[in-house]
């Protein structure tokens, strides 16, 4: 075991957010890396779910249009590596999103084998990256936005857009961190 080691920003923040709104959960960092960079568990310590964190900037304010740059509260861009997915020991993954406009943190909290399904479904070919382009909209829903075009970024504006293997919002927020509740009751 290295005597010093560092958390990334998402970790950090992952665990303020418990600290802060999960008073009976405890958070444990491992002392090596596992693919699991943090251990949550319930008052009495019996029941452990295992998260690993990717955190991001936001792009939000990149956007070409203000239309965009309007309606979301933050967008975020993560490279991931399919066989990390597949093949990953922890319980949930946790997307960790900033918002540098709004002053806030967003939060997608999702099983690996349900990523793995919904990201391989929209890539074009085998061989191209699993990269992730969430968007969190003002009107509190959650997209994957990688591949689309310009006039499905205004309906996502809008809120007028629909794709079950892109709409996240399932796993945003209050909805995700009750994944993690569940597993430790």
């Amino acid at each position: 075991m290295k005597p010093l080691f560092t958390v990334h920003a998402g970790e950090y923040l992952v665990g303020s957010h418990i600290e802060t709104h999960y008073k009976k959960w405890n958070i444990w960092v491992p002392s090596k890396d596992t693919g699991i960079d943090l251990l949550v568990t319930y008052a009495k310590n019996t029941k452990t779910v295992s998260l690993q964190v990717k955190y991001s900037k936001d792009f939000t304010q990149d956007y070409r249009t203000s239309l965009l740059q309007n309606k979301l509260v933050a967008s975020g861009w993560w490279s991931l590596q399919e066989k990390k997915i597949k093949e990953s020991k922890a319980d949930l993954w946790v997307f960790v999103l900033p918002s540098f406009i709004e002053h806030s943190i967003s939060f997608i909290i999702i099983p690996p084998k349900e990523l793995h399904r919904r990201l391989a479904k929209l890539r074009k070919s085998e061989n191209q990256r699993l990269d992730s382009y969430l968007w969190v909209t003002k009107s509190g829903r959650c997209w994957e936005s990688r591949g689309l075009k310009s006039a499905d970024h205004d309906m996502i504006a809008y809120d007028r857009f629909e794709d079950s293997n892109r709409d996240f919002t399932q796993f945003l927020n209050s909805k995700g961190w009750v994944e993690v509740e569940k597993r430790l009751k």
